[in-house]
């Protein structure tokens, strides 16, 4: 059951960025950035981990005057977050209600 969870997405922030690009086709740094509560380098350090994997895709546009960066979840990055998703379920399902 753990072997499918994605040690690339585990991290609390990763996983939140995932799901949040999943959701939307692009959104901006600095919106990923306000809603993890992250400084810029932290969530700039988890993007180039997710974008090494090939799970997430950065593209830089000027944007109202000045230089913006969008980030989107590539196709092999869905299937990971799908992956591993499903295996949190599976999780979740064999531990009994408290």
């Amino acid at each position: 059951m753990s072997g499918d969870l994605d040690p690339v997405i585990h991290a609390p922030n990763r996983l939140q960025m995932c799901c949040m690009l999943a959701a939307v086709d692009t959104i901006d740094f600095a919106t990923v950035r306000e809603a993890l509560d992250v400084s810029e380098s932290v969530l700039s350090k988890h993007v180039k981990t997710l974008e090494e994997a090939g799970y997430v895709k950065v593209r830089k546009a000027a944007s109202e005057g000045r230089q913006r960066t969008w980030l989107s979840l590539s196709s092999p990055g869905r299937k990971a977050l799908k992956g591993h998703l499903a295996a949190l379920r599976a999780m979740m399902a064999s531990v009994p209600e408290a």
